[in-house]
Parts: structure tokens; C-alpha cells; sequence
């Protein structure tokens, strides 16, 4: 077996060293989640329930060493992996309410018995974490499927597997009956693997290339579920109000979490006018604030590096692609060498009057467009292939309308980050951004699927009904 490490990207330290799950290894782990199924799916709900809430009881026990985990691995600030806790944390409640909600069992009184609708579990699901919320998003596919009765093998991200090993472990620690939750760690042969296994469902979190690339390998199996949460180049179009407020709704769309985030803003499109011009050097003086550190840092920095040196390399190369096009740099991108290779600063482009790939660039880089006015607004915001999250800055209510009425975007937020979002909520989009099976409170509609059923306690009366609509 080859051996997978993740690195620190912060200072190039191993955090984590292991063997790589081979192809007869991926297999050992789904025939054990194929034999625990009928057993846990058969489990009453209740049961379910309780080892969920004893998975999070675990997780609040833990809540500081696997903030520390998921900071080492990725980068981010302690406080923002601390938050990643606390959601992963506040999933299984919300789970246990979307799971009553959306996937209970409905009952109505008819004449000869019951009408009764009820959900039942695919079986076996495949999930592939993401490394930007490595413990965040996974565990918002997990939690629901489980509840549901379903057993899951899951693949983290092979840039973020010591997160992986740390959410095996509370779901052991949790009492989760042996076979029902398998974890298999490695790259993408160790991916390639499970998706060619015997699954029923595949939960995904990642890129539109691959999202693209299940689509095609599944079409010809339409008895695997597939739910497909993926990126966005999407747009924030800010048009009016307090130029503070709204410099600040674009720093915080387009560079939190350094721009790792499938909702982060990619395209700021502004009118041509005195407010856009002052607008765009309200956000180049922002963006010159923000503080870059590493994770453990006090004060605590803003954002951290990027996934990796290669990531950082990727993204120079990209915007460098962008200035040939004709972008002009209002503020260039550079990697902090002088604090490590992953390291960068925040862009901003101006684009406007170039054509430009419609391409997601998975960094903190903004891409500005000035339009005369907001019908083109509306038409370059929608011209994108994606349709993940968008957003308006407006008072005007009119706009406001006109933007959800013919935007396209599973997240429209309105003078708010687009970045925004609620696991109350459902969490998704169109196009190359997913397949219209959203996640967050809706993934208990994909971790199930409805049975109806008409129930009579006994065969009586079924002869009498026929009996008269028959010759004698």
C-alpha cells in the first residue's frame, strides 16, 4: 500500500501519516457496511436517534483537539474551525428535525384501513468529503443518512484525513454498532474505488469537474442516488446604499475562509458610476486590512494560507491567465513568500469589456465587472454556467424582486454576504453548481426515498367490491 500524508500548510509539517486504502480494501469496508445495513436499517428511529446524539455528546467532549486537527490540516484560524465544531455539532439536532419533517412517516384514516406513507433507506452510501470544511460538510451528509438507516463509507478528502480518523473515531466512541460507518483513506484511486463498488447513493462535496464526471459514470446506473454539492462562480451585484457597509459585504463574500469557500463571491458586478468607482476603492483599502496569519496565531488573523503550495501556484497562474485576457489589476494577487509558499493576498480584477472563462478560481480572488445599468446587472450576473449563491446589495425592494424572480441561484441573499447560510435551510444550486438535490436540512430527502402504502388489518371486503362488477 502507498502511504498518504496531509501537511501543515502553514509551516510544511506532516500532520498525519497513514496507508492509502487499496481497491481489495474499499471493498472489505463496503461489504462489511452491506452486511451491517439490514440490522441498522431495521433499527427503530429512536435507536438511530440515540447514537446520534451520543456521536454529538462526543464531539462537545472533543470540540478543542479536533478544531486543532482540522486547523493543522487545512490552515484556517482557530476560530473559524471553531465554528466548524459547533456547526458539526448543531448538525445532529437539525438532522433529527429535518429527518421528522421531511422523511417521517405520515398516516390518514380511509374507509377500508390506512392510508400510510413511510421512508425507507437506499442502503449503502458512498460520501466524499471536501477539504476546505473537511469535518463540516461531510458530517452533513453522514448524520442525515444514518438517521435514516442507511451505512455509509466515507473517503475524506486525502488533503484532510487525520479529520476523517477524528470523526471515525467519535462515532465508534459513540456506541454506532460495528460496519455501519467505514472509513477508507486515499486519493483518488482509493475514490475511484468506492464509486465503482457496489453503493446505493454517492454524497459528494467538491469541484464541477468531477461533480461532471459522476454524472456521466453513473448514467447508466440509475439505482445509485446521486447528490452533488459543487462549486460556483457566483455573483454579488451591488448597487446602492452605505459604501462601508457594502465594502464590507464584499471583503466578507469574496475572501473569508482565503476564498475556499463554493460560495464565495467571484464576480462583484457594480454600476459604472460615481458609487462603483467609490465602492471598488472602498473594498481595495478593506482587503488591505486583513489580517494573514497562521492558525494558532494571537491575535488570531483573518484567513490563513491556501490548501497548499500548489493551490497558491494554481491561483497565480489563473489570475496571471486573467491579465493576459486584458484584466487590470486594481489589486494584484502575490504569494507571502516571506510567510510560506501557501500564503497569498487578496485580488481584485477589473475584467469589464473582456470576455473571461467561466471558471471558478478557488482562491481569494474578486473579479470586477462595471455595467451601465441594472438590467445588465442582472444579465451578467446570470451568465455563468453555475448557479450556486448569489447576492444583491439594494434598499430598493423592486430590484430585490426582480433579482429572486430572475436569478439563478439555489442561495440569494439580499445585503448580506453570500457566504451566508443556515443548516435550517436548504444548501445547493443549479447548473455545474449541483443537481437540484440540495443539501443541509433538505439532504434527508436524498437519504431516503418515500414508500406509499394502503393497509387494510385484513383481505375482508375486497371480494363484495368485485363481486358486484361481475357477471353472475
Amino acid at each position: 500500500m502507498s502511504v498518504l500524508q496531509s501537511i501543515d500548510p502553514a509551516s510544511g509539517e506532516v500532520v498525519w501519516e497513514g496507508a492509502e486504502a487499496d481497491a481489495g480494501t474499499v471493498a472489505a469496508a463496503l461489504a462489511r457496511a452491506r452486511a451491517a445495513f439490514p440490522a441498522w436499517g431495521a433499527l427503530p428511529l429512536e435507536r438511530r436517534i440515540a447514537c446520534a446524539r451520543a456521536f454529538k455528546a462526543v464531539l462537545e467532549t472533543r470540540q478543542d483537539a479536533i478544531a486543532e486537527i482540522i486547523a493543522r490540516e487545512t490552515g484556517k484560524p482557530l476560530w473559524e474551525t471553531r465554528a466548524e465544531l459547533a456547526s458539526m455539532i448543531g448538525k445532529v439536532d437539525i438532522s433529527i428535525r429535518a429527518q421528522a419533517e421531511r422523511a417521517g412517516e405520515r398516516r390518514a384514516e380511509m374507509s377500508f384501513g390506512a392510508a400510510v406513507l413511510r421512508h425507507r433507506p437506499h442502503g449503502v452510501m458512498a460520501v466524499l468529503g471536501p477539504f476546505n470544511f473537511p469535518g463540516h460538510l461531510p458530517n452533513g451528509h453522514i448524520v442525515p443518512a444514518l438517521l435514516a438507516g442507511n451505512t455509509v463509507v466515507f473517503k475524506p478528502s486525502e488533503m484532510t484525513p487525520a479529520t476523517g480518523e477524528a470523526m471515525a473515531a467519535a462515532w465508534a466512541d459513540a456506541g454506532l454498532p460495528d460496519g455501519v460507518f467505514n472509513l477508507v483513506q486515499g486519493g483518488r484511486a482509493t475514490g475511484e474505488a468506492l464509486v465503482a463498488g457496489e453503493i446505493d447513493g454517492l454524497l459528494f462535496t467538491g469541484s464541477a469537474g468531477a461533480g461532471a464526471y459522476f454524472r456521466r459514470i453513473f448514467a447508466d446506473r440509475p439505482d445509485v442516488i446521486l447528490a452533488l454539492e459543487l462549486g460556483g462562480n457566483n455573483p454579488l451585484v451591488v448597487w446602492d446604499g452605505d459604501i462601508a457597509e457594502a465594502a464590507s459585504i464584499v471583503v466578507q463574500s469574496s475572501f473569508v475562509t482565503t476564498g475556499q469557500r463554493c460560495s464565495c463571491a467571484r464576480r462583484l458586478i457594480v454600476p459604472d458610476s460615481a458609487f462603483g468607482r467609490d465602492l471598488i476603492e472602498a473594498v481595495d483599502a478593506l482587503s488591505r486590512r486583513i489580517q494573514i496569519g497562521r492558525w494558532h496565531d494571537d491575535p488570531q488573523p483573518y484567513i490563513g494560507p491556501l490548501i497548499s503550495d500548489a493551490a497558491a501556484s494554481a491561483a497565480r497562474a489563473r489570475v496571471a491567465g486573467l491579465i493576459a485576457r486584458g484584466a487590470t489589476a486594481i489589486r494584484d494577487f502575490k504569494v507571502l513568500d516571506c510567510m510560506g509558499p501557501a500564503f497569498v493576498r487578496p485580488a481584485i480584477l477589473d475584467v469589464t469589456g473582456i470576455t473571461v472563462p467561466d471558471e471558478e478560481i478557488f482562491a481569494p480572488v474578486v473579479q470586477v465587472t462595471r455595467v451601465a445599468d441594472f438590467d445588465a446587472a442582472l444579465a451578467a450576473a446570470n451568465a455563468t454556467r453555475f448557479g450556486l449563491s448569489a447576492g444583491l446589495v439594494s434598499a430598493d425592494d423592486g430590484l430585490w424582486r426582480r433579482f429572486l424572480v430572475e436569478g439563478r441561484a439555489g442561495v440569494v441573499n439580499r445585503n448580506r454576504p453570500t457566504t451566508g447560510a443556515a443548516g435550517a435551510m436548504p444548501f445547493g444550486g443549479l447548473g455545474e453548481s449541483g443537481n437540484h438535490r440540495p443539501s443541509a436540512y433538505y439532504a434527508a430527502d436524498y437519504c431516503a426515498y418515500p414508500v406509499a402504502s394502503f393497509e387494510a388489518a385484513s383481505a375482508a371486503g375486497n371480494t363484495g367490491a368485485l363481486a358486484a362488477m361481475l357477471r353472475p
